[in-house]
């Protein structure tokens, strides 16, 4: 006798369906109320708050002399704005472009400006080559997460590094790409990873190197950076005519060389496998460490306020994602101070 199968009797394909679209209808809930989440966060922080700094919209350019520049981080309709103060006066009212970075640095009439939109389905990372007036001389696509951004003193060459995922050859940490632009013929070096190395003395090649925080010299050819590959990192001592790097010393990252070119502010990982640094002072001619009067872990590349002050953004106590500018003395005396509450990306002018 044949039993034929109830009419009401639900097959495996049929069971398969429903779990398969009550899980798209689940995920495309949960990605519509982060999206909300994520709006209505941004909605509060653009918001002014009672207490915050003073901010107010003008004309800010990079040929204002004695003026210290910055990402804006303070809540309110300018916030992530490359802002200005004087110099002499950082806790006075801030004045606000209308150009908005995650990353920003400035020397000698020449900018640059990592920008990042988060979208639904994937971010949009650029570099924007700015001119003495913010204004947008080329724009370049980005291949990850802004991170790090400098200018010569001169203004002629322009680096960036960015975070970038799903390279076969990362580490354990994450994979990073730094490029160097020459202004002046408008060259792009997409990545230092094809420059010739030398380490401890001996020509070296290997599939895991990353750079990034590049710091250049006043001579428009010297650089320095940091070199990560096989789980170490090193400060490296760079040609860009000659596309080499020379490695100095182990445990270095996010070099800033000093404006008389003598020193190098880094941070220092104080704990193996740990995002715990601490701020050091490099003399290049004797290769001797200082550390800095700063206790807690900095996650930056410094920046040198003059032959004597370093300064670099810590994570705003209490608020989530927001960042404050901190100043020490780089012999290693002295005390920290904040130096611009709600800021990021110091450029002094």
């Amino acid at each position: 006798m044949t039993t034929e199968p109830k009419r009401n009797q639900m097959t495996p394909l049929r069971r398969r369906l429903i779990v398969l679209v009550t899980a798209v209808l689940l995920l495309a809930g949960l990605g519509t109320g982060m999206v909300l989440r994520a709006a209505d966060r941004a909605d509060r922080a653009n918001r002014p708050q009672a207490g915050g700094p003073a901010v107010s919209g003008g004309k800010v350019t990079l040929g204002q002399k004695d003026r210290l520049m910055f990402v804006n981080a303070a809540a309110g309709p300018h916030r992530t704005a490359v802002a200005s103060v004087p110099s002499t006066e950082p806790g006075s009212g801030r004045t606000a472009s209308d150009l908005k970075c995650a990353r920003f640095y400035a020397a000698a009439g020449t900018g640059v400006c990592l920008q990042s939109d988060t979208g639904v389905l994937k971010q949009n990372n650029r570099a924007l080559l700015l001119d003495s007036d913010l204004r947008t001389r080329h724009t370049y696509s980005l291949a990850g997460t802004p991170s790090r951004a400098r200018v010569s003193p001169s203004g002629r060459f322009v680096a960036w590094t960015v975070f970038v995922s799903g390279e076969s050859y990362a580490s354990a940490f994450f994979s990073t790409r730094t490029s160097v632009l020459d202004t002046r013929t408008m060259k792009l070096t997409p990545s230092l990873e094809t420059f010739a190395i030398d380490l401890d003395g001996r020509s070296y090649k290997a599939a895991d190197v990353n750079y990034w925080g590049v710091t250049f010299a006043a001579d428009d050819d010297t650089f320095y950076a940091t070199l990560n590959t096989d789980n170490k990192t090193y400060l490296v001592r760079g040609s860009l005519s000659r596309q080499t790097v020379t490695t100095l010393i182990e445990n270095v990252e996010c070099p800033s060389l000093s404006p008389d070119g003598t020193r190098v502010a880094f941070k220092k990982r104080v704990l193996s496998r740990t995002d715990l640094w601490r701020e050091y002072v490099l003399d290049l001619r004797t290769l001797k460490e200082t550390p800095l009067a700063e206790r807690h872990s900095v996650d930056d590349q410094a920046t040198w306020l003059d032959d004597e002050t370093v300064a670099y953004a810590l994570p705003a106590e209490g608020k989530v994602g927001a960042s404050d500018l901190w100043s020490v003395p780089a012999n290693g005396t002295g005390t920290p101070r904040l130096l611009i509450a709600g800021a990021s990306s110091p450029a002094p002018l």
